[in-house]
C-alpha cells in the first residue's frame, strides 16, 4: 500500500440541524438503538436533539426517502421492519451494481485515486475491533470502501442509486454481518483482493470479486434470521 497518499476525508460535520438529526436517527436505526418496528415520537425527539418541530420533521421525511422510516395512520413514524423478501432484493441489486461499479472504477479511477483507496483500507486496518476480529462497521461516506468504490465508478446515476437511494437500508443489514464472528476480517480480505484486481486494471476480475463479497454476506444474513418478523 502507498505510504505517501492521504487516506480520504471523512463525512463533512453537518450545516443545519436537520443534517445533524437526520445523522443521529439514522446511526441509531441501522446500529440497532431504535428497532424495527419502534415508534419514533416526534416530541421526545425533538427534546432529544433541542429542535424544533421544522428540521425534525424534515429529518424524518429524509428517514422515510431512504426506506428507514414509515408513516403509519393512526401509529405515527415507525422505523421499517424489514422481511427476507427486503434483503433479497436489496442485495441482489447490491451485487449487480457494485459488480457494475468495480468494473467502471477499474477502467476510469486515476492512479491517484488508487493510492486513496489503498489509504482507506490501511486506516481501516489500525482500527482495534477490525484488528482483533470483532467488528468492521465503517463510517458512512467516504470512509466507506463500498460508497468510495460507487464513486470512483464516476457514473452519476449509480453513485446516486448506491450512495444515497439504497445506502442507509444497505448499511443497517451491512451493521449485522460487520458485527458477526470471523466475518469483520474475510470482509477486509475481500475488500483487499478487490482493490488488488482495482490497482491491476482487471475489472471484470474486480466485479467477480466483489458481486461474490456481497453475496456472501447475504448468506450470512440469511442464516442470521435477522429479518424473521416476531
Amino acid at each position: 500500500m502507498s505510504d505517501i497518499a492521504d487516506p480520504p476525508p471523512r463525512t463533512a460535520t453537518p450545516q443545519t440541524h436537520a443534517d445533524r438529526v437526520f445523522e443521529a436517527i439514522e446511526r441509531d436505526i441501522v446500529t440497532g438503538r431504535f428497532p424495527g418496528g419502534g415508534r419514533l415520537g416526534e416530541e421526545a425527539l425533538a427534546d432529544r436533539f433541542g429542535v424544533s418541530r421544522g428540521p425534525l420533521r424534515e429529518a424524518l421525511r429524509r428517514l422515510e426517502g431512504r426506506g428507514l422510516v414509515v408513516r403509519l395512520p393512526h401509529s405515527g413514524v415507525r422505523v421499517v421492519s424489514l422481511t427476507s423478501v427486503d434483503l433479497g432484493e436489496l442485495y441482489e441489486i447490491r451485487a449487480n451494481l457494485e459488480g457494475l461499479a468495480c468494473r467502471l472504477a477499474a477502467q476510469r479511477m486515476t492512479d491517484a485515486e488508487m493510492d486513496r483507496l489503498e489509504a482507506l483500507l490501511h486506516q481501516h486496518i489500525e482500527d482495534e475491533k477490525l484488528r482483533s476480529g470483532e467488528s468492521y462497521f465503517q463510517d458512512h461516506g467516504a470512509f466507506d470502501f463500498h460508497f468510495a468504490i460507487a464513486a470512483l465508478s464516476k457514473s452519476r446515476r449509480l453513485e446516486q442509486l448506491l450512495c444515497h437511494d439504497h445506502y442507509s437500508l444497505t448499511r443497517l443489514f451491512r451493521f449485522h454481518t460487520g458485527n458477526k464472528r470471523g466475518r469483520p476480517l474475510r470482509a477486509y480480505k475481500d475488500h483487499l483482493q478487490i482493490c488488488d484486481a482495482l490497482r491491476n486494471r482487471d475489472g471484470e476480475l474486480a466485479e467477480l470479486l466483489m458481486r461474490r463479497h456481497v453475496e456472501a454476506a447475504r448468506r450470512e444474513l440469511e442464516a442470521m434470521d435477522l429479518t424473521r418478523q416476531p
